[in-house]
């Protein structure tokens, strides 16, 4: 990959010496089945990056590299966000792209101010509350063919580019044309596939095969999955780049981009179900400005995202309940690069934390535009009286299983748990301070499997309850309606110290990670890692990934190596502890995508620590130094 060079360009401020933080291994592919959303790919161990002035930590080198690229040129973190992004269309085609959406966090280091950018897809306005459920309200009743997944019901109105524009507009500072063209570049010359992209592809033969443009893209001639250091080119992609980069997010909303778009939902292959997404729905998308949620964890401040993403409300609601509880007396053993290994009550405390967390996410979290909070804001679910009762119901020696939602006296709602999936995570800090931290998605690997132009068109509407009842016949707050956003649980995550008048002090990390309804419990044991259990950046994001949604089960990621997974885990200490406490534990392979940022003193100096996941192929790269 070598050193990240400055080749000019506005504006005009000093280069810095960028190079990669570190060797990159391809994980092994070795493990246990992953009970994740993607394809598991092993896990190679990592060193932290240590950088002075600026960072960009994604989920692949490449576009790593062209984020590095951007920021060497005086480029802000959104500059490099939008240019990592197009790169990771090409890179990591299974987990995001234009044709999905994204949740961005912007720290303003000028204004001191915390932005959120809400990019999610929309139902079309033809769409009914049965839209994944049936063919037709009336005439026919039947399924979508040949599933809501694979037929043009499950295509959202993408929204990573109207919300990478607005984001653009507000802190962008190099030409918008300029971030397209190293997309462009690799979509042209093309790139080596990377391991985890050809495991993805062999996983989804079959569903890839059923759009033509896709099987003669990702496929070979004998309809084999095109294999790992193949040279793979996009012209399409490069043409979709350059009317973007020159026209701006419009060129893809209209136009010839759209109608292709709008061809491929109406799609009737081999008797797939078609969308009702129309041109109209298209032009009509807008990104969303939202006020991040952002409250207090001990002495700091933690911002995500607010609705309709369900992530940062769950963070923030699974920290205020272990806020209640000595949780840094319960730190990992055996401390090494990796994390060490966790203990048997710091896993089932935050496991517990969790399952409460998760069971009032469940009842109660969708597009607030359509279904507003409990008390109508997010107060009434992260209230500190409110999180002390929930954190009542935890017993240090049982778990809990199925926790129950609380009663907040709300309208009544029925409780839904729709199972998210795939996605990758980006943060990047900038030379004036700026930090970004954003989730993007298809939804599953490779979305609903249509290509078009170039690139992947999401699923993102089976995030949505395809009932719009619960078993007793009462509305979920997630079920489909026109023109509304489906609940996510994407959890790009901000913290900062808290100042000595009490207000949102300094910034001092960002992380967040793909992996669906995961998301929350990965970032979560990623947090107490870093705030409560002292780790630096690389640690706390290869730690075990330990947690539960609000189930009987909790997780335990067998494919790291401080786990024994051996015959279920019956002979790993954790493993034991947790299951004599009631836990039903599962070792199952997990494909968290984590990123970390943090703020820290480097060989003396003001300087950022960084750290990527193991598990995946991301690295950090910066202007390097010793540490």
């Amino acid at each position: 990959l070598g050193g990240c060079k400055d080749d000019g360009g506005p504006p005009p401020v000093a280069p810095l010496a960028l190079q990669c933080s570190g060797t990159v291994v391809p994980g092994t592919g070795a493990g246990t089945p992953t009970s994740g959303p993607e394809i598991a790919t092993g896990f190679a161990s990592k060193d932290p990056a240590y950088t002075r002035t600026v960072m960009a930590v994604t989920a692949n080198p490449i576009s790593s590299r062209v984020a590095c690229d951007v920021l060497a040129k005086g480029g802000t973190a959104i500059d490099a966000g939008v240019a990592a992004q197009m790169a990771l269309n090409l890179v990591e085609p299974q987990s995001s792209g234009i044709g999905g959406g994204a949740f961005l966090l912007y720290y303003d280091a000028a204004t001191k101010t915390v932005q959120s950018y809400d990019g999610r897809e929309t139902a079309p306005a033809a769409a009914t509350a049965n839209y994944l459920r049936y063919i037709d309200d009336v005439t026919n009743q039947t399924l979508p063919r040949p599933t809501a997944r694979l037929s043009g019901r499950s295509i959202g109105t993408p929204g990573v580019l109207r919300m990478l524009e607005l984001a653009y507009q507000d802190h962008g500072r190099l030409p918008w044309r300029d971030l397209f063209q190293p997309g462009i570049d690799i979509a042209t010359n093309g790139f080596f596939i990377s391991p985890r992209m050809a495991a993805s592809i062999a996983a989804d033969v079959t569903n890839l095969s059923r759009d033509p443009d896709a099987k003669a893209y990702f496929l070979n001639a004998d309809g084999t999955g095109k294999a790992a250091g193949t040279v793979l080119k996009n012209p399409a992609l490069a043409a979709t780049f350059t009317a973007i980069g020159n026209n701006g997010a419009s060129a893809f909303y209209t136009g010839d981009i759209a109608q292709a778009i709008i061809d491929k939902v109406n799609d009737t292959t081999g008797g797939i179900t078609t969308g009702k997404t129309t041109l109209a729905d298209l032009s009509a998308y807008r990104a969303q400005r939202r006020d991040p949620i952002c409250t207090t964890y001990r002495t700091y401040f933690v911002c995500g995202m607010g609705p309709p993403s369900s992530g940062g409300i769950t963070v923030a609601s699974a920290l205020g309940i272990l806020e209640n509880f000595a949780i840094a007396q319960y730190a990992p053993t055996a401390l090494d690069r990796n994390g060490g290994k966790p203990t048997v009550l710091g896993v089932h405390l935050v496991a517990e934390a969790e399952r409460l967390a998760y069971a009032d996410r469940d009842k109660y979290i969708a597009d607030t535009d359509f279904v507003p909070l409990p008390g109508g804001s997010a107060n009434t679910l992260l209230n500190k009286p409110y999180l002390l009762t929930r954190s009542q119901l935890i017993n240090t020696t049982r778990s809990i299983g199925t926790a129950v939602p609380g009663d907040l006296g709300a309208v009544p709602l029925g409780v839904t748990a729709v199972e998210e999936h795939g996605t990758t995570h980006l943060v990047i800090a900038d030379r004036y301070g700026n930090v970004l931290s954003m989730t993007t998605t298809v939804e599953s690997s490779f979305g609903s499997y249509h290509f078009a132009r170039g690139f992947i068109l999401n699923n993102q509407l089976t995030d949505f309850s395809a009932t719009p009842t619960d078993a007793s016949g009462v509305l979920v707050a997630n079920r489909v309606a026109a023109n509304k956003r489906p609940r996510s649980s994407m959890a790009p995550t901000l913290v900062f110290a808290t100042a000595a008048n009490g207000t949102r002090g300094d910034f001092v990390l960002a992380t967040g990670s793909p992996g669906g309804s995961s998301i929350i419990w990965y970032v979560v044991k990623t947090l107490v890692g870093s705030l409560d259990w002292g780790l630096d950046p690389q640690q706390a994001v290869a730690m075990v990934d330990f947690g539960a949604a609000n189930s009987p089960t909790t997780n335990v990621g067998g494919e790291h190596p401080n786990i024994n997974a051996t015959s279920n885990g019956a002979s790993d200490p954790l493993v034991i502890g947790l299951r004599a406490l009631g836990h039903t534990v599962s070792v199952a392979s997990q494909s968290s995508g984590l990123g970390m940022i943090r703020r820290a003193t480097v060989a003396g100096a003001p300087g950022l620590i960084g750290g990527a996941d193991p598990r995946r192929e991301g690295v950090a790269l910066g202007d390097v130094v010793a540490p």
